[in-house]
């Protein structure tokens, strides 16, 4: 099985990346150092992504960003940076990738627990969570040839604690969390919302 993971090189791309290709045929993209360059928030960059690549039996989505900022300081631009690189570049990855997926072959895209359980500062990240959540449900039931897609929903990831110098033990070892990707691209559901505490252990 042919995989690509679409944020390869970030904290959780790493160890997703990690637990694929002890299986499967792994192709990395990212922003930067990887061996196939994408921005998910540029449409034409996506695009070109899959004519490089071509066929894949399933595509998993690391990347994006959302700012997290008190509800007083949100500007313009970082409404906008949510909703064109985490809402609308997973969106678009989706949309122009379905015709280089095979048949029976999956799509996990990527969200958060603060669509359900959001915290001051959150409001920017829990809306773009919660927007992700619909698309898949609803997007799912119009996917052609068997193709299933699926959301990974992790909490604080404890990596990313630790890298914002903040207590990690709330956090979910990003190699637990990797686990619930993997889960997802070897299961048969699909329009699923898995939490990693649920689907992880």
């Amino acid at each position: 099985m042919k995989v690509l993971v679409v944020g390869a090189t970030g904290t959780l791309g790493m160890p997703i990346t990690h637990a694929l290709e002890d299986k499967y045929e792994v192709v990395r993209a990212s922003h930067s150092r990887s061996p196939h360059k994408v921005d998910i928030a540029d449409p034409k960059s996506i695009q070109a992504l899959f004519t490089k690549v071509g066929k894949v039996d399933a595509i998993v989505c690391a990347a994006g960003h959302a700012t997290f900022r008190p509800l007083s300081l949100l500007t313009d631009e970082d409404i906008q940076l949510s909703l064109r690189s985490k809402l609308l570049g997973q969106v678009n990855l989706v949309r122009l990738g379905l015709e280089f997926v095979n048949k029976g072959g999956s799509i996990t895209l990527s969200g958060g627990m603060l669509s359900r359980a959001p915290t001051p500062g959150a409001t920017a990240v829990s809306m773009v969570n919660a927007a992700l959540e619909g698309f898949v449900r609803a997007a799912a039931l119009e996917l052609p040839r068997s193709i299933r897609l699926n959301l990974v929903a992790p909490g604080w990831v404890r990596e990313t604690l630790l890298s914002l110098n903040l207590d990690p033990s709330p956090g979910t070892p990003a190699d637990l969390v990797a686990q619930t990707y993997l889960y997802a691209v070897e299961s048969t559901f699909t329009g699923q919302v898995l939490d990693v505490v649920a689907a992880g252990r």
